[in-house]
């Protein structure tokens, strides 16, 4: 497949309280295939949102830092582009729809004249043409009545609704890469039914590329062609989707696996992976899953292993299959 995005050796840190600088992401490197929805999974704090927010250039500086590594796209490197060029890749070429619908719109403007912003912005429309196209994103990501809703303050809207508004105004500059942070996040079942629909509709109407960040194995296996499992801020396991579920190989995936409810489990307690993530200043010399692993092994301890390909497509970093 023809490739979107290449990230090579991607590393970025922040420096906190104590003036200590901490790596969040360690040393990644991945493709984002064209047309493809790419799922990136993990646990809380292994590095997702940070992974989205760094192709992004919007990682703050400080007391955030990419301290090495590219991200090429379209002949160029994001990280050697000044602000001024960013700002015309930001929701125009690349746009991302964030984790929380409740709080991602600013409370003092409506809807519609966030989105209508945006479309003036990169469009260079008048504003009676943005405001047309507003009225019809907003009808394609779902919303009724949008001549009226488009009126609307976000206070007026449900949880529902405001990420839909959040859907039409990512959507809005036709981009070429979506990033989704966990874009049902605080959403009730019945609604991010709905939203995981639209945006899997979106993706295949408009060919659109989708790096698809979640912490739910099963939204993957609903949506995704692509996985990566992220764990510590390190590739743990890459697969088509239908391969990872079937193959799993890391311990780690295994893990979130025996950790999905299943309907057919009769059961008194459900399985979940021993310990906890460890926060990044303390995460171990060697793999970042060795402290709650069954399988640990000397070096797991000493040093973490590079990510290797077991099969066409299918990349795992573990002691376990270097042999």
């Amino acid at each position: 497949m023809e490739k979107l995005i290449e990230i090579k050796h991607l590393t970025t840190a922040f420096i906190d309280e104590k003036k200590r600088l901490t790596t969040i992401l360690n040393n990644v490197s991945l493709d984002i295939n064209k047309g493809e929805i790419l799922g990136i999974v993990g646990e809380s704090g292994s590095g997702k949102s940070v992974m989205g927010k760094t192709i992004m250039r919007l990682i703050p500086d400080p007391p955030g830092k990419i301290l090495s590594g590219e991200i090429l796209f379209d002949d160029g490197n994001i990280l050697d582009k000044t602000e001024a060029e960013m700002l015309k890749i930001r929701g125009n070429v690349i746009s991302m729809i964030f984790q929380e619908p409740m709080t991602s719109l600013n409370p003092v403007y409506t809807c519609g004249e966030q989105i209508i912003e945006a479309i003036i912005r990169h469009k260079k429309l008048s504003r009676n043409a943005a405001k047309d196209m507003a009225i019809e994103m907003m009808r394609q990501v779902g919303i009724p009545l949008p001549e009226t809703r488009i009126n609307n303050y976000p206070h007026e809207m449900s949880g529902g609704m405001r990420q839909r508004v959040i859907i039409a105004m990512a959507l809005s500059c036709e981009p070429q890469l979506l990033i989704a942070d966990e874009p049902t996040t605080a959403l009730d079942s019945t609604v991010q039914a709905q939203i995981l629909e639209l945006i899997e509709n979106i993706q295949k109407n408009n060919n659109m590329t989708i790096f698809y960040i979640t912490h739910d194995l099963g939204v993957v296996a609903e949506i995704c062609d692509r996985v990566i499992v992220l764990y510590g801020g390190r590739i743990m396991e890459e697969a088509m989707v239908g391969e990872l579920f079937s193959s799993p190989l890391h311990p780690y995936t295994k893990g979130l696996m025996k950790a999905i409810p299943r309907i057919d489990q009769n059961v008194d307690r459900l399985y979940n992976i021993q310990g906890n993530v460890p926060s990044f200043q303390e995460m171990p010399k060697g793999c970042p899953f060795c402290t709650r692993c069954s399988d640990t092994m000397n070096e797991c301890i000493d040093a973490c292993p590079e990510l290797i390909e077991i099969s066409p497509g299918h990349k795992v970093s573990c002691w376990l299959h270097k042999n």
